[in-house]
């Protein structure tokens, strides 16, 4: 089970996911992605409360690395558990996407800082 919800602070588009992304739940996390990409440039996920994430999961996320670039958005990851943090690392999504420890470096990058 999922949860995640959204809030604006400024420019920023924060998204927090709560619990496990998989098969069956991974579709909240793309309306998610996709109802903030068609409205912000900035965008900051919180994964400090995601527990595990399924190849299903992985691939939402795999699914905007083009779209990202073509619209010019930024989208950071962040907060996320070495276990999580791991299974990006083995599929080479760490490369691909922006991942940082806090909420606090997410901004600064997002803001070119």
């Amino acid at each position: 089970m999922v949860e995640i919800s959204s809030e604006v602070e400024s420019d920023i588009c924060f998204i927090t996911v709560k619990g496990d992304v998989d098969a069956s739940s991974s579709i909240h996390l793309d309306q998610s992605i996709n109802e903030a990409t068609r409205q912000f440039k900035k965008i900051l996920i919180d994964c400090q409360h995601l527990n595990y994430i399924s190849s299903a999961g992985l691939g939402v996320f795999m699914s905007y690395i083009n779209d990202l670039e073509e619209k010019g958005i930024k989208m950071i990851l962040f907060n996320m558990s070495p276990k999580v943090h791991h299974v990006f690392e083995i599929l080479g999504l760490d490369q691909l996407l922006k991942i940082t420890g806090t909420e606090a470096e997410a901004k600064e990058i997002v803001n070119g800082v």
